[in-house]
């Protein structure tokens, strides 16, 4: 027998290398014995061909069996090796077409775990929750997952991606993965008792995982196929399910029992007449910077996805006037700020032509996440849908309880409808203050991003109407922004 030790059994690089060196010296699968992570001398000397390297000559693997290879090789079964090897001496004494044979029980059996595995890369995506930890350098973020398979290595890179920003820590059993804000390391595994067990956030996932539960919608079946209960102990809002599920019934007839409910009024309100924003109850909302992590943690809509991070707002927790816009353009997605891009810039020149300060403002978006259509190497805005809207809807009210805002200022018909309702008419509706029931004194406009659309001809008018809508902020305000 020709014993192979690998000393990480998820690297496909490792078993690679072994794989061809086995192949070169005409090793064939039955002869193997595969190992991972084991003692030298209790394996006795790895072969020659592994010391020697090499591979066969002319040996062409097709590139979906090295697809397939990088998801079996991070499956859990520690047979996982040898049938990737099995199957590709297969392939290489000419069993070419081998892969398209679904009724082979080698192939049968690594689809199966590369579908496994990429659901288990799918679940880690989703349902990893991360704490806040504060040490010496200031705020770090670490989460406790247990996969059923070896996936972190993969899904590592996602995070980064994600969360660039940010520094923290992703602890399994089977190993770890850290980032310093720089680089990516991967460590050994961890202890439950080494992640922390909760912090301020979970309060505002419950809260929000409560509204967006549909009791008219629910169907137990489909919720624990997609969120398995294996998962539910290192999430926050899961200690919420079994209540919600109970309650669903009763919640369910309430609400058809309830009067139709409509849209918030608004009502006009002369320009020159000051508003009040009805007090926020104590400790109804968050802190921002509670708020922002989970902005940035949000999966509640598919547009996380493609996005390369969650845009939360920014500015003053005391902000006078806070500014909404509908979402964040390909600048600021790239940046994880909001109004950044050619958009915002001209923005800011409209500010300081009204004679506002941006800095004494709070910006940000009705949707957190930037929804485009590929077009070559650009990427072009595409209107969020309702749905994708409302997903959004928690984030946008809990920055208005945080902040406390005397005005808002809404720009382009998202924005306006977020607080107005849906039937809310930008163009002829804007420039004139709303009254909300609570209060709340809304400005919708136009958005920069229109003017910037506009031909030569039009957009001199355009601009000085504009600044004209800005500036009742102003005298809105009763002294200068």
């Amino acid at each position: 027998m020709q014993r192979v030790e690998l000393a990480d059994g998820a690297d496909l690089a490792q078993w690679r290398d072994a794989a061809r060196a086995l192949l070169a010296d005409g090793v064939p699968p039955e002869q193997v014995l595969w190992q991972v992570g084991a003692q030298r001398d209790l394996l006795g000397e790895v072969g020659d061909a592994m010391r020697r390297g090499g591979s066969p000559a002319g040996l062409r693997v097709p590139r979906d069996f090295l697809d397939l290879a990088g998801l079996v090789v991070a499956h859990a079964d520690p047979r996982r090796h040898a049938l990737l090897y099995r199957l590709l001496w297969r392939i290489a004494r000419g069993e070419r077409a081998l892969l398209a044979m679904a009724t082979d029980d080698d192939v049968a059996w690594a689809r199966h775990a590369a579908k496994a595995v990429s659901r288990e890369k799918h679940k880690m995506k989703a349902f990893v929750r991360f704490r806040e930890v504060v040490d010496g350098e200031g705020s770090v973020y670490v989460a406790w997952f247990e996969p059923e398979h070896d996936v972190l290595p993969q899904v590592a890179p996602f995070f980064v991606r994600r969360f660039a920003g940010m520094r923290w820590s992703i602890l399994t059993p089977a190993r770890s993965a850290h980032w310093d804000g720089q680089a990516l390391h991967l460590g050994e595994g961890a202890r439950r008792g080494d992640a922390p067990d909760g912090d301020a956030l979970e309060d505002l996932w419950r809260v929000y995982y409560a509204n967006i539960f549909n009791p008219a919608r629910l169907k137990v079946g489909a919720m624990v196929k997609e969120m398995p209960v294996r998962y539910w102990k290192n999430m926050p809002e899961a200690a919420l399910i079994p209540a919600l599920v109970r309650d669903a019934g009763a919640r369910m007839h309430a609400m058809v029992d309830a009067a139709p409910t409509v849209a918030r009024k608004a009502f006009p309100a002369p320009r020159d007449t000051p508003g009040a924003r009805a007090a926020a109850p104590v400790g109804a909302s968050p802190g921002l910077p509670a708020i922002h992590a989970s902005v940035a943690a949000c999966r509640a809509c598919p547009l996380w996805a493609p996005a390369t991070q969650a845009v939360p707002g920014e500015g003053p927790a005391d902000a006078r006037i806070m500014v909404i816009g509908e979402q964040p353009g390909d600048q600021e997605d790239l940046a994880g700020r909001p109004f950044v891009g050619p958009a915002g810039q001209l923005f800011d020149r409209a500010l300081a032509e009204a004679g506002i300060d941006r800095a004494t403002l709070y910006l940000t978006n009705a949707v957190k996440h930037f929804k485009f259509r590929p077009a070559g190497k650009r990427r072009l805005h595409v209107r969020a849908d309702a749905t994708e809207q409302a997903a959004c809807r928690p984030w946008l009210e809990a920055e208005l309880a945080a902040v406390r805002p005397r005005m808002v200022l809404c720009l382009g018909a998202t924005a306006g409808q977020a607080l107005l309702g849906r039937r809310f008419a930008l163009l002829s509706g804007r420039g004139r203050w709303y009254r909300l029931d609570d209060g709340l004194r809304v400005l919708p406009t136009v958005h920069p991003s229109w003017l910037l659309r506009l031909s030569d001809r039009e957009r001199p008018d355009a601009w000085r109407g504009f600044i004209a809508d800005l500036r009742l902020l102003g005298s809105a305000d009763g002294r200068s922004s």
